[in-house]
């Protein structure tokens, strides 16, 4: 394992600055976002992400915590390793989706890992690895096929291993909430529990089953329906063509902007604009990583390999029993809506089930604290057992 630390050379700086200065903007219908990502607020946030954004900052706020490198299965993982102070500490592996990177998780990374010094109880302090997942910002680009989400699971088993940790929870949301289930079902003897941000429940196609649930769980279900219509384009086109979209995302930083903001726009809980949800200095810090690595096409493999899993489902039929206690965090804006019963149904060790009141897809950035609180209450669960 080697230290990292992350310094993008001033000329790639230069390169994307001059890059939006020569942007061919096209002429677009002013309809607002229900065709994508406006004109007008994309010229605007990009003339910001050129003259106003201070990347020097933010590549100080990420250099702040312990990074490292390491290789496993023929490519070079990049992960954070935070350490509490408190020396009982719960170790955890967090792992984020699509689009994401560890940015999502650095206003949760002080109160997780040193609650003392946040107004918390230090017994509820985690020591904390958070990966960038293959072929996404600093572990990527790939330089080859077949990262499906077994193959990831066992990364991360591996990792956690020559860290040294033998006991610890993982947790995740989209590709991270699939990936570690699957830690689950590949390494049970080391995970003290699993806890997911995101998890669809399906109905099995029994007859009768969709009479016995009630009328707020139909409108649960009609959540992950309009996701599957209407707001999971570019999963569709990353699960069918990643390599098409991988020529504008590396090319066009205007492109890699637009495309990425359409997602903060509508899975995260917004009705306006993105920084309504989300702070723009960290939506474009995540944004920029994306650029300067070079993994906008990169990170698009993801959905190719997943294919065998869409639509995303609860994995019936296929997904292993797991004997590991599970927690699961429903935040209002998600792009899933699970139903208790449904879930209870294929996974059969849920021991924490929390109803939060507000955020969406990107919860740890647009709540922070409910996340945090909601995994403290998730491992005080653990210990009870």
């Amino acid at each position: 394992m080697r230290p990292f630390q992350v310094q993008i050379p001033q000329a790639d700086i230069d390169d994307l600055k001059r890059r939006l200065s020569e942007t061919r903007w096209p002429e677009l219908v002013d309809v607002g976002w229900s065709r994508g990502a406006p004109l007008s607020y994309i010229k605007e946030l990009a003339e910001y992400w050129r003259d106003g954004f201070d990347w020097r900052a933010a590549e100080r706020r990420i250099n702040q915590y312990p990074q490292f490198t390491t290789e496993i299965d023929g490519a070079t993982i990049h992960f954070l390793h935070v350490r509490s102070p408190e020396p009982d500490a719960t170790p955890m592996v967090i792992t984020h989706g699509w689009p994401g990177t560890p940015v999502e998780f650095l206003d949760i990374i002080g109160p997780l890992t040193d609650p003392r010094a946040h107004g918390g109880d230090p017994a509820d302090a985690f020591h904390l690895v958070i990966p960038s997942l293959p072929g996404f910002g600093l572990s990527g680009p790939l330089k080859s096929a077949g990262w499906e989400l077994g193959r990831i699971a066992m990364a991360w088993s591996k990792l956690m291993a020559s860290l040294g940790y033998e006991r610890y929870i993982a947790q995740g949301g989209d590709i991270g909430a699939f990936t570690s289930l699957l830690l689950g079902a590949i390494d049970p003897s080391h995970l003290a529990g699993i806890h997911v941000n995101l998890l669809q429940t399906n109905l099995s196609g029994e007859p009768g089953e969709l009479e016995t649930l009630s009328d707020a769980d139909k409108a649960r279900l009609a959540v992950s329906e309009r996701f599957l219509d209407d707001l999971s384009g570019p999963m569709k086109m990353q699960s069918t063509r990643p390599h098409t979209i991988g020529y504008m995302l590396n090319d066009s930083p205007v492109a890699q902007l637009a495309y990425l903001l359409e997602m903060f726009k509508h899975w995260a809980q917004t009705e306006n604009v993105p920084e309504d949800a989300v702070d723009r200095d960290l939506m474009l810090t995540h944004i920029s990583l994306f650029w300067f690595t070079a993994t906008g096409g990169s990170a698009a493999q993801a959905h190719y390999e997943l294919k065998p899993f869409l639509p995303i489902t609860s994995l019936i039929g296929r997904s292993p029993t797991l004997d590991v206690p599970m927690g699961v965090a429903v935040y209002p804006g998600a792009l899933f809506q699970p139903v208790r019963s449904l879930a209870e149904r294929d996974f059969k060790q849920i021991v924490h089930w929390a109803e939060l009141d507000r955020g969406g897809h990107f919860s740890a950035m647009e709540e922070p604290d409910l996340f945090v609180d909601d995994l403290r209450t998730f491992n005080r669960t653990l210990k009870k057992l």
